[in-house]
């Protein structure tokens, strides 16, 4: 029996082990790019700054501000701090953040997935949530399949 694999996939999700150096804190958005590649959302070589700035006003109003933006406020300080970007393109990241499990949004208003332990506005409480809530359904899954696995061992099935 053939099994459609990509239909199986629920989420993925990126996770790079970056070397955090005093030239990635130098700069805001090196700072910035620097973590949009350790969660996943850019990949290296990329130069999207539309996605990067978005990252940056939910960065700086989750944890700087600690409030919840309404996408006029977001829009108005990517325009102030990297240029124009149109709502269309802004919406597009917004979603795309959101099909990711890193933002939600509730009556206009954009938030990180709030943690399901911790501070809302703590940037710990907050990325540790986000991987221990993909990873742990991950553990239990491949955990179930490791013992079918020993157990098939066990009657020397291989199909």
């Amino acid at each position: 029996m053939e099994i459609n694999e990509a239909s199986l996939i629920e989420k993925e999700m990126t996770i790079r082990n970056m070397r955090l150096t005093k030239e990635v804190l130098e700069t805001r958005r090196s700072a910035i790019r620097w973590l949009a590649l350790t969660i996943g959302i850019i990949n290296p070589g990329e130069s999207r700054l539309g996605v990067i700035s978005v990252l940056d006003a939910l960065v700086y109003f989750q944890f700087a501000k600690k409030r919840d933006p309404s996408a006029k406020e977001i829009e108005a300080y990517i325009n102030s701090n990297y240029g124009e970007i149109n709502e269309k393109t802004l919406r597009y990241h917004l979603l795309r953040m959101k099909k990711m499990g890193l933002i939600k949004n509730e009556q206009g208003r954009f938030y990180f997935s709030p943690p399901q332990k911790g501070e809302k506005f703590e940037p710990e409480d907050w990325i540790r949530s986000v991987f221990d809530s993909s990873v742990s359904q991950i553990v239990v899954n491949v955990s179930e399949v490791i013992k079918e696995l020993n157990k098939k061992s066990l009657i020397g099935e291989l199909k």
